[in-house]
């Protein structure tokens, strides 16, 4: 094995090295290997081979040649992994995967699909007994209807078959685990696993899912010092999106196993989050105003536009400022608030013209409001390493990883059902653990619709009813998720000690951060109805070809929808902003996360007790 492989090296960089100049001084290094006992030279191509992989993985995204770079980057990745297997000596972590799922089969197919495409392409851990060794799945079910549940367990079967270790977490069983918490910890756990009807016992929500899939993990991992605990959505997948000169390509580039076991093994770390890349993290409540602004500036462009010529709308991707460029109040978290118009670029390929276009855009523009965001997508952009580390603030509840240490740092108040609360408890973990909470460039492929009806899929808080999309209930959840989130920001620049807070000091931050808000959301529903009424003058407009072609009459119907669907959402008489301006029900709502705030250390100490307990076996619950 040390022969073959060490000729392979040598061979592969006899060939690459005129591409890759800096892979001449690994040439030397392997040289002197050749000159080792048989013994010593496996271990030194292993110490050897992070160097080697370093290097290609600059190349790849420093030429972007996905064509020429990524195939060569992933067979020198299984090589490694196939020198470990021959040295039977990987000590590297084992890593544990949730989803939870709640009536979407066909995303949670694509996020299993790519799970099982990451492992045969990088083959971390490699294989026995037919199984990727080092890499287990539970599906944490919260499904409400038969007929997808029993998707999602024939989902399980179909990739166990394939060679991955699927657990399908059902209903019953996360049933018979709340049952067997002792009643002391009960009391203490609401806000963290929630309480639930017995019958009723779906759509419990995704901290609540988490939380209780916490508990899972614990029982199939067989060394929790040797395990990481990796969380992530349905909707996400594998991979990054890059862009080409022929449109977007979704890659498998990221070695994610790999490389978030270097940053486990070489940092002192409790907690990682990466973040997403595709569609925006957000609720379309808070992105309406500037994708309103695109779609104005998309048509005044296409007006200029003679309908049959060939389409223009090809022009390169905007990158700048794209930090949370989608969101209308990203100065709220700190980043420049873009104004600028970010442009539609046509994702068609063969030969096609501006009504192609034009339908092509607007087919889809009322997904919209499932949180597609055809202008302001992210992109992946690779920055020096991988391996780079970052302070965070911020845990993006669909794509973190934790030892069993940062197991006891939970997303809190499940039971209210907030929006934000990400972000929520990335500031209160940050407030405890400091350098040990950190976030690195390892971010999912974010996909929020695959089917342009939205037939097979659920999503918390947004209804669909012939031509009209509600998103009331996700509408209120993202403005109290504001108002608990930036409550908790104040606190924590104020350096509180969150566990001796009084109930006066935390109301009269919640008042303050209530004022400013109200003023900021106010402005930009007027922002709204103002877009709203300049882009409806823009699709009547008689001057404009549209108006006269009857191959694009469906494409202003959709625009027009996509107006109602704003106004019945956003407008004063929304149901959602009505709720926001009445008094009594933001006071309900406000004392509601007042207490929970309070409550807050008491339930982790409980919650931490029960990890302890768990792990000293001083009590049971498997």
């Amino acid at each position: 094995m040390a022969t073959y492989q060490l000729s392979y090296l040598i061979d592969f960089i006899q060939s690459y090295s005129d591409k890759i100049p800096s892979l001449l001084s690994v040439e030397s290094q392997l040289l002197d290997i050749k000159k080792q006992s048989q013994s010593k030279q496996i271990k030194s191509l292993i110490e050897l081979y992070p160097q080697i992989l370093s290097l290609i993985e600059n190349e790849l995204w420093k030429t972007n040649e996905f064509d020429d770079w990524l195939e060569v980057y992933q067979s020198t990745c299984r090589g490694y992994e196939v020198l470990l297997d021959y040295y039977d000596t990987d000590s590297r972590f084992d890593f544990f995967l949730s989803i939870p799922i709640a009536d979407r089969p066909e995303h949670l197919k694509n996020c299993l699909e790519s799970i099982w495409q990451l492992c045969q392409l990088y083959q971390y851990g490699g294989k026995k007994e037919g199984f990727f060794s080092k890499v287990s799945v539970i599906i944490a079910e919260d499904s409400q209807f038969e007929k997808y549940i029993e998707e999602d367990i024939r989902l399980a079967n179909e990739y166990r078959q394939k060679g991955l270790k699927v657990i399908h977490f059902g209903q019953q069983e996360q049933r018979e685990l709340l049952a067997k918490i002792p009643a002391e910890y009960r009391s203490g756990l609401k806000s963290i696993i929630g309480e639930h009807s017995m019958k009723q016992f779906y759509h419990k929500g995704q901290a609540i899912m988490r939380n209780l899939s916490y508990l899972k993990l614990l029982e199939i991992a067989n060394d929790k010092n040797k395990s990481l605990f990796y969380f992530v959505d349905s909707d996400q997948t594998f991979q990054v999106n890059v862009a080409s000169s022929n449109g977007d390509k979704n890659i498998y580039a990221l070695n994610y196993f790999y490389t978030i076991n270097r940053l486990f093994t070489e940092n002192n770390i409790s907690l990682l989050t990466g973040k997403l890349v595709g569609d925006p993290p957000v609720s379309p409540s808070v992105m309406a105003v500037n994708f309103l602004q695109d779609v104005i500036a998309f048509l005044h462009q296409l007006a200029d536009q003679p309908a049959e010529h060939e389409c223009q709308f090809h022009q390169p991707l905007m990158t700048e400022g794209d930090h949370a460029a989608y969101h209308d109040m990203a100065n709220l978290f700190g980043f420049e608030n873009i104004q600028k118009v970010f442009n539609y670029r046509c994702e068609l390929q063969h030969q096609h013209n501006h009504i192609d276009c034009m339908n092509t855009f607007f087919k889809r523009i009322n997904c919209f409001f499932f949180g597609e965001h055809p202008t302001r997508k992210t992109h992946f952009k690779y920055i020096d390493s991988l391996l780079k580390l970052t302070p965070a603030r911020t845990i993006y509840p669909g794509n973190y990883i934790t030892t069993f240490e940062g197991m006891k740092y939970i997303i809190p108040f499940g039971d209210l059902r907030l929006r934000m609360s990400g972000p929520t408890a990335g500031r209160l973990i940050q407030a405890e653990i400091k350098e040990k909470f950190v976030s690195a460039n390892v971010p999912m492929m974010h996909t929020r619709t695959l089917q342009s009806d939205f037939s097979a899929e659920f999503r918390p808080g947004v209804e669909k009813d012939d031509e009209i999309i509600d998103l009331s209930d996700e509408f209120e959840r993202q403005f109290f998720g504001d108002l608990m989130l930036f409550s908790v920001v104040d606190l924590s620049k104020q350096k509180v000690n969150f566990k001796q807070l009084s109930k006066k000091f935390v109301t009269s931050i919640f008042d303050k951060v209530e004022i400013e808000l109200l003023d900021l959301y106010k402005n930009k529903h007027q922002k709204i109805n103002d877009k709203c009424n300049e882009l409806l003058a823009v699709i009547n407009d008689k001057s404009h070809w549209w108006n006269h072609c009857e191959d694009v009459s469906k494409s202003v119907i959709y625009v027009k929808q996509f107006i109602n669907n704003n106004r019945h959402n956003f407008g004063k008489g929304s149901t959602a902003y009505v709720k926001i301006k009445s008094p009594s029900h933001r006071l309900k709502k406000k004392n509601e996360m007042i207490n929970a705030l309070l409550n807050y250390q008491n339930d982790r100490d409980t919650w931490d007790k029960l990890l302890d307990d768990i792990e000293s076996l001083k009590c049971s619950i498997f």
